[in-house]
């Protein structure tokens, strides 16, 4: 298999197989991210593409899902994403359900037409690393897309029938903006049809311009306890039947399914947190962290 670096990829859907199709992130400019730092945005050789699926066809040749790596395939063009889900059913003739991540921006080149044909070829299901829906802070941490772009392409997504998962990243905004990073990211999301929405907590990771800004002073970190306070913020504002999936450091667990009917679970749960949790505990875990 032609896996040409450090594989990321998500732990909620089937481990097993992987398929690399891209490397690195075309975007690689978020000012919290080093996963892709210093990797060179690449389209894996198609005869790689196929080599790999005869590798897998001949070791799981009943095969009905695939991951497709690594940090935003679906940036291809739609001729060349449809070639390679041709030749994955080809090859893997069971396939029913091809997950992949994305960026917002990679569906802006798709037609509504076109994303419905790479549904019909197995492309069930995306996670989009959103982050934010509110525009301050995407602009802040140098996401290059807006809340209109969300909206716009999360409702391509929904016409075109491909479920897609959905993620606000807790704390990214600083103290500065965290209320409004909140709410707005909430009102956005709860105009959209995500499957699930995820959540997880700002790690300053070293070799990032956000680290970097926090120590001149630029940009100032929320504390654990402000940390829940803007997730619980989060919450409140949330009006979507979903999934719920946080990957916070509490012991509590607060994931799972039919989120507006455990909203108020979740936020007695982080009320808790945030009057009892032991924040110092969860603040060395998160600073323990070494990726995203």
């Amino acid at each position: 298999m032609h896996f040409t670096g450090t594989v990321y990829r998500s732990p909620y859907w089937p481990t097993w197989p992987l398929l690399e199709i891209t490397q690195g992130c075309t975007h690689n400019n978020c000012k919290f991210c080093t996963m892709y730092k210093d990797v060179d945005f690449r389209v894996s050789p198609l005869d790689w593409v196929e080599e790999d699926l005869k590798e897998l066809a001949a070791d799981t040749p009943d095969a009905r899902t695939i991951q497709l790596l690594s940090a935003n395939p679906l940036a291809l063009s739609f001729n060349k994403l449809k070639n390679i889900l041709e030749m994955i059913n080809h090859y893997l003739p069971k396939m029913e359900y091809i997950y992949t991540v994305s960026r917002v921006t990679d569906i802006r080149n798709k037609s509504v037409e076109e994303l419905k044909v790479l549904k019909e070829l197995g492309l069930r299901e995306i996670s989009l690393g959103v982050e934010s829906g509110d525009d301050w802070t995407l602009e802040r941490i140098n996401k290059g897309y807006t809340s209109a772009d969300i909206l716009e392409q999360c409702h391509k997504l929904d016409e075109a029938g491909i479920a897609y998962w959905m993620t606000f990243f807790n704390g990214v905004a600083g103290r500065e903006h965290s209320k409004q990073h909140a709410i707005n990211s909430a009102k956005i999301f709860s105009q959209c049809n995500p499957i699930c929405v995820g959540t997880g907590g700002l790690v300053l990771f070293p070799d990032t311009p956000l680290l970097e800004e926090a120590k001149r002073g630029e940009f100032d970190p929320l504390s654990e306890k402000e940390m829940m306070e803007e997730l619980k913020l989060f919450v409140e504002n949330l009006n979507i039947n979903c999934n719920f999936i946080t990957h916070h450091t509490s012991s509590i667990n607060l994931s799972g399914a039919n989120f507006l009917n455990r909203k108020e679970e979740i936020i007695d749960g982080l009320d808790y947190l945030i009057k009892n949790g032991n924040l110092d505990t969860m603040a060395r875990i998160r600073a323990n962290k070494v990726s995203l």
